[in-house]
């Protein structure tokens, strides 16, 4: 995936922020980040509430810098780790030099979620950008319509209809970015693009793969441990991570007759992590029960989920 460029070049001073990307679940917020920094810092999947922690995606332009603030699926939540997921939300808002209200425009209208949504917005000190997603999903002739009913959500200071997974629009969006910014110098130096440790980015890509793979109640079920991860003889690094489930059938669902679905989940995220790393990986994957760890203050923490 090519960097998204900025189509005009701003003669004034240069400029920097943190921008917000907020909405509901599932509304393709991380596919925007990733289009945006040009890379993968966030990973996508079609199952709501993919994003758990707040992640930085850093994009670098001649004249600004845009520090993405990619943000869990504003929700209600129904465990400790929904009610942490969602304070991160929060903050981020608190946070940032400009939001960016992200709905779904193949919905064609607003939803209950995206009015609670709205409101949570509304509160925010800063200005906010209507960002309306999928609209290549959107027969023609109803983009007008559409745009219209999510534009009576709140007062925007701009609205962009976009295609986050084939980049249409994006790039006058990244124009609106930059003119919203406030002066001021560069957050992070040239060549970093996130604030990921490369071991949350491998139990990430883990996680990615199980989401992609399992389907009923296993993907929300799941958290990932990087146990170790240490260079070895040969050249390659070896990894080993422990998959956590809180029931045994889930744990059963997820290794699979033979061993075969933990296999295909260690073969697409070995070749992730290796993209990532820039070397050859030994990944060595177990799975283990954890009741209601999504529950629980100190399982959390131990696998880096922070109250803020």
């Amino acid at each position: 995936m090519a960097p998204a460029t900025s189509p005009r070049e701003h003669e004034q001073e240069f400029r920097s922020g943190f921008v917000a990307v907020i909405g509901r679940p599932n509304v393709g917020k991380s596919t925007l980040v990733n289009r945006l920094v040009g890379r993968t810092v966030a990973i996508v999947s079609d199952k709501a509430q993919t994003t758990r922690h707040r992640i930085m995606g850093v994009v670098h332009l001649p004249a600004a810098q845009i520090v993405l603030l990619d943000t869990p699926g504003i929700h209600r939540p129904r465990h400790l780790l929904g009610r942490w997921m969602l304070q991160v939300a929060e903050r981020s808002l608190k946070d940032a030099d400009l939001v960016l209200f992200m709905v779904d425009g193949s919905s064609r209208r607003p939803g209950p979620g995206d009015t609670h949504v709205a409101q949570r917005v509304a509160s925010a000190r800063a200005r906010a950008v209507l960002v309306i997603n999928k609209m290549d999903l959107v027969p023609p002739g109803e983009g007008p319509a559409v745009t219209a009913a999510y534009e009576e959500l709140g007062d925007f200071v701009d609205t962009v209809p976009i295609s986050a997974r084939t980049g249409a629009g994006t790039d006058r969006l990244l124009e609106l970015i930059v003119d919203h910014l406030p002066p001021g110098p560069p957050y992070f130096p040239p060549g970093m693009h996130t604030d990921q440790p490369e071991r949350v980015l491998a139990a990430e890509f883990i996680r990615e793969q199980v989401l992609h793979l399992t389907r009923d109640e296993v993907p929300h079920a799941v958290g990932v441990d990087i146990e170790e991860m240490t260079p070895r003889s040969g050249g390659k690094v070896y990894i080993r991570a422990v998959i956590y489930v809180e029931r045994e059938s889930q744990k059963g669902i997820l290794i699979g007759q033979g061993g075969n679905l933990l296999k295909a989940v260690g073969s697409g995220a070995r070749e992730r992590i290796e993209t990532l790393l820039g070397e050859p990986v030994y990944l060595d994957l177990w799975v283990k029960v954890s009741k209601k760890w999504r529950d629980r203050a100190g399982s959390l923490r131990a696998l880096g989920f922070r109250q803020e």
